[in-house]
């Protein structure tokens, strides 16, 4: 099942562990099953303190297997066959279940143990998701951590028939005793801001007490991470707040323009973006959205306040709030997303294997998920709204070469249709002629590129009318000591890479900034 080298890594891992793990595994005579066994006799083979019980007749779902230690009170399984993307996350739970501490903050930690009440979680997953393992990660150590929270970790490709009875058509999705608790990706934090009453209420009080910073950053995707490391560098009091720390970058599944690094995964720079930002005296308040900014008064600081509350004060800010998926904008797209409308084929194009679905787009993204799709599902319709694809040559020769691909070009979507619980089908005006026409589907992944989150921001400085914020080569803003950088301006080329010199000339900009506004009346008289 493993090769030589990923057996060897995994010993080295489970050298760390320091108490027995006990592997119930749930078994029949299915193929998965086999392939199951197989994974779980490797593991055995390469750490001492790991046992494996097979069981046959109970009613878990087959194949499955548990984690558990003798004494420790723990309800975590997976269901499938967690390699791909989830590999990882098996590693992390046989560690935490083995005793190895998790490095999630001290704080953190205590909630989880501290939380009151039962709470049975289910993930659905797919192994190419690179979503999905925060959410299984996360649910997995609230598992270890707290005996009255149980999780399930399931690969939906595997268990299609409960896929189609539960209706999940978008990954990760997660159940909460039996009900619906929400898609997407989640960390421990956001999850226990949902389940912990009044956690937003006490996160208001300790931000609210916060001193004023030089600079505030608004936004944590590679533009607000640069923009704090150029920041704190200079020794200045720097905090950064985000919805979410990377941003769009987190959604991102390959990486290969980045300068230096030949390929990358989204999920993993950023994971080396907050360990570079949290090297230095950086203060980072992760979920907070920002609703206003307040000029600076007579006191000289600018305030941001935030959804739960709490205004944060600062003498220069640093907006760096990114961009969203653009929707169609159409009858039936709100109502039936998750539904059958997805935005990351990589993330739920497993769930429609041998299913018709539409992508949205002609552009790179589009063509790209076309092909990627075309490999799972029966048949793929790609839908562009102008008279040609805009994708690259190289790109457009190998859609045109698939079987089950058909191309519309000069195609307004004009309606989502379906019958209440899913997508049925979409529908279009050829803009040549005016007909109206409508193609059965069961899926519809859009992609036409990005909105600027700067709706919070209108009234307040300068946009653009397509809601961009207006930069100069500086980073400043229409606001004195406001700065702004990444994909939420009107610096063209959103990329990564552009995002990040971006933020780190707006951090000196800031700095810049606080230097010719800071000097003492006597040096500035003498000056």
């Amino acid at each position: 099942m493993l090769d030589a080298d990923l057996k060897d890594q995994l010993k080295t891992y489970l050298e760390r562990v320091t108490r027995p793990i006990e592997i119930v595994a749930s078994v029949d005579d299915s193929a998965a099953s086999i392939e199951m066994r197989a994974l779980l006799a490797d593991l055995v083979s390469v750490s001492d303190k790991i046992t494996v019980t097979e069981r046959r007749d109970d009613d878990q779902r087959k194949p499955s297997f548990a984690l558990g230690s003798p004494g420790q009170a723990i309800s975590l399984r997976f269901a499938g066959i967690p390699l791909g993307h989830e590999f990882t996350s098996l590693v992390l739970a046989l560690l935490q279940v083995g005793g190895y501490p998790s490095k999630l903050a001290t704080d953190v930690i205590e909630q989880i143990r501290n939380l009151d009440g039962d709470f049975s979680f289910e993930t659905y997953f797919s192994l190419s998701c690179q979503n999905c393992p925060d959410v299984v990660q996360a649910l997995n150590l609230m598992a270890v951590l707290n005996p009255r929270i149980r999780h399930t970790a399931i690969d939906g490709a595997l268990f299609q028939a409960e896929v189609d009875q539960r209706q999940v058509m978008s990954v990760p999705m997660i159940f909460l005793n039996g009900e619906n608790f929400g898609a997407g990706r989640m960390g421990a934090e956001e999850i226990l801001a949902r389940i912990d009453t009044g956690s937003a209420e006490r996160e208001a009080g300790k931000l609210v007490s916060k001193a004023a910073y030089d600079v505030l950053i608004v936004g944590g995707g590679p533009a607000g991470a640069a923009a704090a490391i150029y920041a704190a560098r200079k020794g200045i009091r720097t905090g950064i707040a985000a919805e979410r720390f990377g941003g769009q970058v987190l959604d991102t599944m390959g990486i290969e323009n980045f300068i230096s690094v030949t390929e990358t995964e989204g999920p993993k720079m950023v994971a080396a973006l907050e360990q570079h930002v949290r090297h230095y005296d950086v203060d980072i308040m992760n979920l907070q959205r920002a609703e206003k900014l307040t000029p600076a008064g007579a006191d000289g600081l600018v305030e941001v306040q935030l959804a739960n509350g709490a205004t944060l004060k600062s003498k220069t800010v640093i907006l760096s709030t990114g961009a969203r998926w653009r929707q169609m904008n159409v009858p039936g797209e709100n109502e039936y997303r998750n539904k059958g409308v997805a935005y990351c084929p990589h993330c739920d194009g497993p769930l429609f294997k041998g299913k018709r679905v539409a992508v949205i787009g002609g552009g790179n993204s589009g063509v790209e998920a076309a092909i990627d799709l075309a490999g799972i599902v029966s048949h793929v319709t790609l839908i562009e709204f102008d008279s040609q694809l805009r994708a690259d040559a190289v790109l457009q020769r190998k859609l045109y070469s698939l079987p089950n691909v058909r191309v519309i070009v000069s195609a307004q979507s004009t309606e989502v249709s379906g019958d209440g619980q899913r997508v049925n089908g979409l529908n279009y005006k050829d803009r040549g002629t005016g007909e109206l026409h409508h193609v059965e589907l069961e899926g519809i992944f859009v992609q036409i590129g990005l909105l600027p989150n700067s709706d919070w921001l209108r009234g307040t400085l300068e946009l653009t009318p397509r809601g961009e914020i207006i930069v100069d080569e500086r980073g400043q803003t229409s606001l004195p000591g406001v700065f702004a950088a990444g994909d939420v301006t009107t610096v063209p080329y959103k990329q990564i890479i552009i995002a990040m010199g971006e933020g780190s000339k707006a951090a000196l900009s800031a700095f810049d900034h606080l230097i010719r506004h800071s000097a003492p009346e006597t040096a500035k008289q003498a000056a």
